[in-house]
């Protein structure tokens, strides 16, 4: 991880505590892909799990520039208000974290990007609800074998159309990794957010990137991008584009 430059904007990055983990080393490795996502364009990460006291938390949340949700256990479904249909690992202490940090992510107006667990997590906190189980799109566990792969369709016109394809924002096309078992359909999704990517399922069209329909910046993404051997390199672009909205003062969001 580079070593962050004076006045680099501060990311708070969520993640699972490594050493609850079945594999803890590879945990640790999945973790620190994010923290670098954030530190390659300029970033300072500030990761924080389960585990991180009350005032580490506080300090955290009062002087981000920014929040990276990352991926992990499911939801707990109560947090959406369904009974468990489905749902597997869950960690109560992680979705009170992050519920602290996208509360407070609001209330500062801070960018925030969702990533997988992250995605789900966006939605949910501003008021959407999960599909527990779809079939076909969890691949092996990373760092087991290749991984999976299917096509995703960006929507035109939308934000993330614009950051993917700054040439062309009419949309396309692109292949990327999957890893997860929950899913968004377009009956899941929050008020106010806008669904700006899709693939499809055996239960449907899945939303799978979502954007704040107001101009804020709020993305969530399904796929991993922070792992860059199975991801198109344009993805590399939306965590340039995050850190960059996080160096800016919070009006200008």
């Amino acid at each position: 991880m580079s070593t962050p430059r004076p006045g680099a904007p501060r990311i708070v990055v969520t993640v699972a505590v490594a050493d609850r983990q079945t594999d803890p080393a590879n945990a640790a490795r999945k973790n620190a892909l994010y923290a670098d996502s954030v530190t390659r364009h300029g970033g300072e990460a500030i990761v924080l799990d389960a585990t991180s006291d009350e005032e580490t938390r506080k300090v955290a949340f009062a002087t981000m520039d920014g929040l990276l949700i990352s991926g992990g256990a499911d939801l707990h479904p109560d947090r959406y208000g369904q009974p468990s249909r489905g749902s597997t690992t869950i960690e109560l202490d992680r979705d009170v974290l992050e519920h602290e940090a996208w509360t407070a992510a609001q209330t500062r107006n801070v960018p925030v990007l969702g990533v997988c667990r992250g995605f789900q997590v966006i939605n949910v906190f501003s008021g959407g609800s999960l599909l527990q189980h779809v079939d076909g799109h969890q691949g092996p566990r990373w760092g087991s074998g290749p991984a999976k792969i299917h096509p995703l369709r960006i929507a035109p016109g939308t934000r993330l159309a614009r950051i993917l394809f700054p040439t062309n924002a009419g949309g396309g096309v692109v292949r990327v990794n999957t890893y997860h078992h929950q899913a968004v359909r377009p009956s899941d999704l929050a008020p106010g957010l806008v669904a700006n990517a899709w693939a499809s399922s055996p239960a449907g069209d899945l939303i799978e990137g979502l954007e704040a329909a107001d101009g804020r910046f709020v993305f969530g993404v399904q796929c991993h991008p922070e792992r860059t051997e199975s991801t198109p390199p344009a993805f590399e672009r939306l965590f340039s584009v995050f850190v960059d909205a996080a160096r800016g003062p919070a009006d200008r969001r």
